[in-house]
């Protein structure tokens, strides 16, 4: 069942478009936990509500699953996220690589999404006021 349930969980996010935003009931269990950097939601509504305002502001926004490990009902996906951002220079594209925990349901779907992902670096480090001074503080700190 995981696997099947691993299989399908890649697929629909490389897949991944606002219109199958509709089927994300089909791949998250009603009650399922979601939590990256920006986000600590339950429920399959506001898991909608969260990737539905990715699509407000970013451009072609896509995932691809570099590498899977399956451990029972647990798994990791490593990804890569491509997107440009619709408010801040749209013409550059942009690349998060990151890894995602996940735990299934008995149903097969997805009880819990826990995303891992260096938002300061990745993101904030490119921006152009926060990123001086995130960079300032990383070397800083090191």
């Amino acid at each position: 069942m995981s696997a099947e349930a691993l299989a399908g969980l890649k697929a629909y996010w490389e897949g991944l478009t606002p219109e199958r935003l509709a089927i994300l009931d089909t791949v998250y269990a009603p009650e399922a936990r979601f939590r990256d950097p920006f986000n600590d939601v339950r429920g399959v509504e506001e898991i909608r509500r969260v990737f539905g305002h990715m699509y407000d502001t970013l451009l072609e926004p896509r995932f691809t699953v570099r590498e899977t490990l399956l451990d029972g009902a647990r798994a990791v996906l490593v990804w890569d996220f491509d997107f440009r951002i619709r408010a801040w220079r749209p013409q550059v594209p942009q690349r998060i690589h990151g890894l995602t925990l996940v735990r299934f349901a008995p149903d097969g779907r997805v009880a819990e999404h826990l995303d891992y992902w260096d938002a300061a670096g990745e993101l904030y480090a490119k921006l152009p006021v926060a990123g001086p001074l995130v960079r300032w503080l990383a070397r800083r700190m090191a």
